[in-house]
């Protein structure tokens, strides 16, 4: 009898704890790990790039940007990676659009040679220890994001992973905003 009670108690006191975590759960799954929302307006954040320029996204304004967190290891973003470069990079870069890539905690050497393998032109910026990452998504959320920021600095859209129909959706969203 004495073992069922302390089982119930701590079946109890699971169920507690699991009520507890629940909402955050849920609105981080809801958010997909994004700590922003469509309509917020990032802060002035430097870009320092690969080629050694440096941007700041307040200087951006009047351009669609794109920023594309990314990473060697991370295969999901090789497999969007000719995509972007494709179908919006190329497309676009001509118009007043900026697609920037943004590593995630590698080094520049690291990152000048995973642009060169998977052959794109854009630019890249270093992201050391994942803090331009941290002011869009929880840090452990995974890197594989897009967001599109509009002429006014507020962001846009918000794509995470590769899924051909959200991908598809930011396109329309980017073609809506340069007003195709």
């Amino acid at each position: 009898m004495r073992l069922l009670l302390i089982m119930l108690s701590m079946a109890a006191l699971g169920l507690i704890k699991a009520q507890e975590q629940k909402p955050d759960s849920v609105e981080k799954n809801k958010n997909r790990g994004y700590i922003v929302n469509i309509g917020d307006e990032p802060g002035n954040i430097k870009l320092n790039l690969t080629d050694g320029g440096t941007l700041y996204l307040h200087d951006l304004r009047d351009k669609i940007v794109v920023l594309q967190f990314t990473a060697s290891w991370c295969s999901v973003c090789r497999k969007e990676m000719p995509h972007l470069e494709k179908e919006v990079w190329q497309r676009f870069k001509n118009d007043d659009l900026i697609l920037i890539g943004v590593d995630f905690d590698e080094t520049l050497d690291k990152v000048v040679a995973f642009k060169e393998k998977m052959k794109t032109t854009y630019p890249m910026a270093l992201d050391p220890d994942a803090l331009i990452f941290q002011e869009f998504a929880h840090k452990q959320s995974g890197v594989t994001r897009n967001v599109v920021i509009d002429k006014n600095g507020k962001i846009a859209y918000l794509t995470r992973l590769y899924d051909r129909n959200e991908f598809e959706g930011m396109v329309r969203k980017i073609e809506e905003l340069m007003g195709e």
